[in-house]
C-alpha cells in the first residue's frame, strides 16, 4: 500500500494507496474534529485549499451524533462530502486529555463526558467498531498518551498495556472494519529513548499498513523531540508510512521530514487563524497588531491563496476588529492553504534532491519566527 520512489538523506518521497485515492507523501492532514474544519470551511474548501487527508476524531463524533448516526448517513465521506480519504483518531489522546476524572484499566478506560459529564467506558473494540461506523480509511488503534516528563516505571507499564490493546484492536479490526480499511500502530514511550525503541520493536512486528509516533509535542522540547525521532529512525519498519501525531509548526514539519517522517497532523494552523495569527514564508504575523491597520498587501505576497488574492491585511484586521466570522473562514483559508502549499514543495524538494535548500525559499523554517 505505501511506495516510496525517491529520498533525500533519511526524508521519503512516496505514495500511500487507499480506498479513496492515493495519498502523496509527506502530507500535511487536515484537521476536522467534528467532520468539519473549525472556522467555516466546508468539504470544497478542503479541494480549494489542496488538502489530500481529511482527519476526524472519534471521540467527539462518538459523543456527537454518535457513530451509528454517521452508519446511517452513509459514512463520514458522505455527511461530510469529502471524497478523499479520512484518518479517524483511536480517541485516546482525547480520553486522556480532555475526560476528567478518568481511571484506566486492562479492559479500558472509563470517564466523563467533557459534553455533560455522563459516566463513559471506551475499551480498545469499543474505539475499532466506531472507527468502522464512521468508515474511515485509516484507523489508529487505541493507546495511552502520557504527558511528558512521567516517570519512567509509568510510562513502561503503560507502553506494556498499549501493546496489549493493541493486539486487541488488530483482532477487533479484523472482525468489523470496512473494505479497504487500514490500521496504523501507534508507538509510546516518553521522552525515553530505550522504551521508545522496544516499543517501536515490538508493534513493528505484528505488520500493521503504518506505524505513527504518539505521545511527543505534550510538553518535552522541539529538541527532544528531534531526538526520539532520530533514535526511532533505524527501528521503524523502513516500507511503511510514518506518522508524528500532532505536529506542529512549520518549523517542526521540516524537521521531522529530514528525520524521515510522512505523516503529519495539528490542529495549529486552523486554530492559531481564529485568532489572527497567520503564517507566511518569513514567518508568522499577527493580524491584530495596530501596524497593519492600513496595510494593503496580502497576508503573504507569495501566496496564491483565495484570501491572498483577494483581500489585504488591512480589511482582515478590520474583520478581527469588527468581530466578523468572515476573518476567522480567510484566516483558515490561507494557514492550511499555506501548509499543504509547504507540504507540496517539500515533496518537490525530495524529489529534486534540494530539500536541505529549502529554508532559503522559507525563511521560517529556519527558525520559529
Amino acid at each position: 500500500m505505501f511506495t516510496i520512489f525517491q529520498t533525500d538523506g533519511a526524508a521519503r518521497r512516496g505514495v500511500f494507496a487507499t480506498a479513496h485515492g492515493e495519498i502523496q507523501t509527506p502530507v500535511f492532514m487536515n484537521v476536522g474534529t467534528q467532520a468539519a474544519i473549525k472556522g467555516g470551511l466546508s468539504g470544497d474548501d478542503l479541494v480549494t485549499v489542496g488538502c489530500q487527508v481529511e482527519l476526524s476524531n472519534t471521540y467527539h463524533l462518538h459523543l456527537r451524533p454518535g457513530a451509528e448516526v454517521v452508519r446511517g448517513m452513509g459514512g463520514l465521506h458522505r455527511f461530510m462530502r469529502w471524497d478523499g480519504p479520512i484518518l479517524t483518531d483511536s480517541g485516546g489522546f482525547q480520553v486522556f486529555s480532555l475526560a476528567r476524572p478518568k481511571d484506566i484499566s486492562e479492559d479500558g478506560v472509563s470517564f466523563s463526558s467533557h459534553i455533560d459529564g455522563r459516566k463513559l467506558f471506551l475499551r480498545p473494540e469499543d474505539s475499532m467498531d466506531i472507527q468502522a461506523a464512521l468508515g474511515a480509511d485509516i484507523a489508529m488503534a487505541f493507546d495511552e498518551c502520557v504527558e511528558n516528563p512521567a516517570p519512567y516505571a509509568y510510562v513502561k507499564a503503560s507502553t506494556e498495556r498499549t501493546t496489549r490493546w493493541l493486539e486487541r484492536c488488530i483482532v477487533r479490526q479484523r472482525e468489523t472494519a470496512p473494505p479497504g480499511q487500514a490500521l496504523f500502530g501507534i508507538g509510546q514511550g516518553g521522552t525515553y529513548d530505550d522504551l521508545r525503541v522496544a516499543h517501536m520493536r515490538r508493534i513493528a512486528a505484528f505488520d500493521l499498513p503504518g506505524y505513527a509516533i504518539g505521545g511527543l509535542a505534550v510538553g518535552e522540547s522541539a529538541e527532544e523531540m528531534y531526538h526520539i525521532l532520530e533514535v526511532l529512525h533505524p527501528v521503524m519498519p523502513a516500507d511503511k508510512p510514518r506518522y508524528l501525531m500532532g505536529v506542529g509548526t512549520p518549523k517542526n514539519i521540516y524537521e521531522a521530514v529530514l528525520r524521515g517522517v510522512d505523516f503529519f497532523d495539528c490542529v495549529l494552523p486552523a486554530r492559531n487563524a481564529r485568532h489572527g495569527h497567520v503564517f507566511t514564508h518569513e514567518g508568522h504575523i499577527n493580524l491584530k497588531n495596530e501596524q497593519y491597520k492600513t496595510d494593503p498587501a496580502p497576508i503573504d505576497p507569495l501566496c496564491q491563496c483565495p484570501t491572498c488574492r483577494t483581500y489585504s491585511r488591512a480589511y482582515l484586521r478590520h474583520l478581527f476588529k469588527a468581530g466578523e466570522i468572515l476573518a476567522l473562514r480567510l484566516s483558515v483559508l490561507h494557514n492550511l492553504f499555506f501548509y499543504n502549499r509547504l507540504l507540496a514543495d517539500i515533496r518537490r524538494a525530495i524529489e529534486n534532491g534540494a530539500l536541505r535548500a529549502l529554508p532559503g525559499a522559507y525563511p521560517c523554517l529556519s527558525g520559529e519566527k
